[in-house]
């Protein structure tokens, strides 16, 4: 394996100025620092590797700010390596390169193939492999498309690292990475075993990497994500449902002129159908549509014979989800000879708000007190693949990401001054037990009592 860069000399935080572009890193595996040996580590201080640390808090925001150069460096390189969704030869370039970053702090790396690209399944022992293991979710895929960096290159100012793919979620994987070479280097495996699923597809509903997710629920104690926090910093500890839909009608080609009644307009057909639906469902507590795009018709002399229409749909409840798929499934044609299909291209289940996610919350703005921080939660508008676990019930916390702004927009940014806290966080997360949180009532099953 390719030896790996050293932190900072001094604990430094950053790499030192670099305004302007970043240039790409190499093609090389594992930018973090490699790890030292238990028995290296040991020499040095007798206390690591005990559960047994008052000093933990201390020692873990000291490393933390050792490492975060070495992070912020890591998401430079992935970033630099774009990864747009449904672009499966670069998305299995990027999944290569995080295989090997994983696999340098302890984890055993699989990969599962999907339409898209592939997923990645990481594991890691844990102190008490008898317990329920704890389950981490992110993505790799981006919004940017292929060549984004040309004219938006990855770029350092003022504390802030700006760039396609950053905060969402390259930050994130960057972050995690560093937590458990934290772990590593201080000669501690996480209290919990650890398993981590990174889908190729979360930013198009996860239609494939759903399945990978949904695999890991069973018996997780907790389910958290790497997805960026709100811009206050706050954690999210709900989601709305989202889905999309697409809207197809068929009619029949006629010429415009000479024999408008002989045709029907696929394209009136869908705006009538539309228009129906928008005030359909603006009389639809906790509802919202979006009409993201439309195509139909051919020419302006042709009456239309197809169009079609995709629909944006948030819910804040599963009760208002199951209902308007339900609607929207069974909509008739208006014009005699149309026909309307509806087909649901990707859907996330509503995840609401519950005591069990509270009591998680809880637990981590304990954990972010002893390291000197303070951890709020709001719920979210948009979803993520934890509404998966949210909506089943599992005690489920998101934005444990890089702490930053405008995801999804051009000023897509992360704060360099959040990584030390945020590494800290997430190490702390891992090397802790859990408290007991118990899934809903009729949920999975009640999760056995960490070890004291």
């Amino acid at each position: 394996m390719t030896p790996r860069t050293t932190a900072e000399p001094g604990g430094a935080a950053s790499a030192g100025p670099a305004d302007g572009p970043l240039p790409p890193a190499p093609s090389s595996v594992g930018k973090l620092p490699e790890p030292q040996s238990a028995d290296r580590q040991r020499a040095a201080d007798p206390a690591a590797g005990s559960d047994e640390r008052p000093d933990l808090p201390s020692t873990l925001n000291a490393r933390a700010r050792t490492l975060c150069g070495a992070v912020r460096r890591r998401c430079v390189q992935l970033a630099n390596i774009e990864s747009p969704s449904g672009d499966a030869e670069r998305l299995n370039l990027l999944a290569e390169e995080l295989s090997a970053g994983y696999r340098a702090t302890g984890a055993q790396v699989s990969r599962e193939r999907g339409p898209a690209g592939d997923h990645l399944l990481l594991r890691w022992p844990g102190q008490h492999e008898d317990l329920p293991h704890l389950l981490v979710v992110g993505h790799h895929d981006t919004v940017w498309p292929a060549g984004t960096l040309a004219d938006w290159p990855v770029t350092e100012h003022d504390g802030v690292l700006s760039g396609p793919g950053v905060l969402d979620m390259k930050g994130g994987l960057a972050l995690l990475e560093g937590a458990f070479a934290l772990l590593a280097d201080l000669g501690l495996r996480p209290y919990h075993s650890v398993r981590v699923v990174v889908t190729a597809d979360e930013e198009v509903g996860s239609p494939d990497g759903r399945r990978v997710v949904e695999r890991q629920l069973p018996g997780a104690a907790a389910v958290l994500g790497l997805e960026p926090p709100h811009e206050d910093g706050r954690l999210k500890t709900a989601r709305r449902g989202v889905s999309r839909v697409r809207l197809t009608v068929t009619g029949h080609e006629a010429h415009a002129g000479n024999h408008p009644e002989d045709g029907t307009s696929a394209v009136d057909e869908l705006v009538d159908q539309l228009v129906a639906v928008r005030d359909q469902l603006g009389h639809q507590p906790g509802t919202e549509l979006n009409t993201g795009r439309i195509r139909g018709g051919t020419r302006a002399n042709v009456v239309a014979g197809q169009a079609e229409a995709e629909l944006g749909l948030r819910f804040a409840t599963p009760e208002a989800q199951r209902t308007t798929l339900e609607s929207l499934a069974h909509l008739t044609a208006l014009r005699p000879g149309a026909l309307i299909t509806t087909e649901v291209l990707s859907s996330r289940p509503a995840w609401p708000e519950r005591a069990n996610g509270h009591a998680l919350l809880d637990h981590v703005g304990s954990l972010a007190a002893a390291l000197g921080q303070q951890v709020a939660g709001a719920p979210a508008g948009g979803a993520g693949d934890t509404n998966l676990a949210g909506a089943r019930g599992l005690p489920t916390l998101d934005g444990l990401g890089a702490v930053g702004a405008g995801p999804h927009a051009r000023d897509e940014r992360i704060a360099l001054d959040q990584l030390a806290p945020r590494i800290a966080l997430l190490a702390g997360l891992l090397a802790m037990p859990l408290p007991r949180l118990k899934p809903r009532a009729g949920g999975p099953e009640v999760v056995r009592r960490a070890r004291p």
